[in-house]
């Protein structure tokens, strides 16, 4: 418990500031296409930049510290001024430290299907729960990670997923499926106060290393994510934004996926002093697949250590 304790306090972002806290106007986004040229003065000049994390001869961002801070996940084992541009994991603010390692998932075994955190197994692995939005993409997201079809039962229908599932990776830690919130089209039967169900999961499961919220960027942002990232921060669970369907192109009258997770960030920010890690992903194409398992495991080896 005690290094529970100690890896959120590492991980979890201060809530709800009383004042600005970015010393840029809007959230970082990485494209890896433009080069670092602008020092933080002049991005705080020009919201529009796009930060890359590509190599480049000109790395003044990195080399202020306060912006650092400010605008990456530093990870336990990694001071903000030993950061480096070849640190960070591609399409994410996540910088990769000494505790990464062993990332790859060669099994993958379904253990139990729970009806209240008291059921769910009680070997002391440490775990991350998946949770998102009905149809956010995931089941999608948990297939492709395993690189097993159908691990994970992905459905069209909202609210397929109505337990705690608890799948064992290596023997050695666990993915949580958890239902999806917000779904309408489940039978009422099935339908579950997700304040009493999964909520009860979050307060009482202290094998939890972080939570894995899912975020559709293929459309705007959507109150309700905002208000399990809200509930989640006042409740000092530890988590992680992950971005799903990046590879979706940009409709006629909508935004590309990277402008609407500027526009979550830019709403996120206003309740957070430090950014909490975030990574773009797509069960389509791969996308953000390795470095989502690479920052997975430095979380599960400081906990482990």
């Amino acid at each position: 418990m005690l290094l529970q304790n100690r890896l959120i306090s590492l991980q979890r972002p201060s809530f709800f500031s009383s004042s600005p806290t970015f010393s840029i106007k809007l959230p970082i986004i990485f494209s890896f296409q433009k080069f670092f040229s602008q020092s933080p003065d002049q991005v705080q000049q020009n919201p529009n930049h796009v930060v890359s994390a590509a190599k480049t001869s000109k790395p003044a961002v990195l080399d202020t510290v306060k912006f650092i801070k400010k605008a990456f996940f530093v990870p336990p084992g990694v001071e903000p001024e030993e950061v480096r541009e070849d640190m960070i994991l591609p399409g994410s603010n996540i910088v990769l430290g000494p505790y990464a390692g062993h990332a790859q998932i060669k099994e993958v075994q379904f253990v139990k299907s729970s009806g209240k955190a008291k059921d769910c197994p009680k070997d002391d692995r440490p775990e991350f729960a998946m949770l998102g939005r009905s149809n956010v993409g995931k089941s999608s997201l948990i297939n492709a990670l395993v690189r097993m079809k159908e691990v994970a039962l992905t459905s069209k229908k909202p609210g397929k997923t109505q337990l705690i599932n608890h799948f064992l990776v290596n023997r050695s830690w666990y993915i949580v499926d958890l239902p999806g919130y917000g779904f309408a089209n489940a039978p009422e039967s099935a339908r579950m106060d997700w304040s009493s169900f999964t909520k009860g999961y979050f307060l009482n499961r202290d094998t939890l290393v972080s939570v894995l919220l899912l975020i559709d960027a293929s459309i705007p942002p959507q109150k309700i994510d905002l208000d399990c990232a809200n509930w989640l921060g006042r409740n000092n669970i530890p988590l992680t934004f992950v971005f799903t369907k990046c590879d979706k192109v940009k409709k006629s009258k909508g935004k590309r996926p990277d402008e609407n997770i500027k526009d979550f960030q830019e709403l996120i920010r206003k309740n957070y002093q430090e950014p909490p890690p975030w990574i773009m992903t797509s069960s389509v194409t791969g996308l953000g697949r390795n470095e989502l398992l690479l920052h997975m495991s430095q979380l599960r080896n400081y906990w482990d250590n």
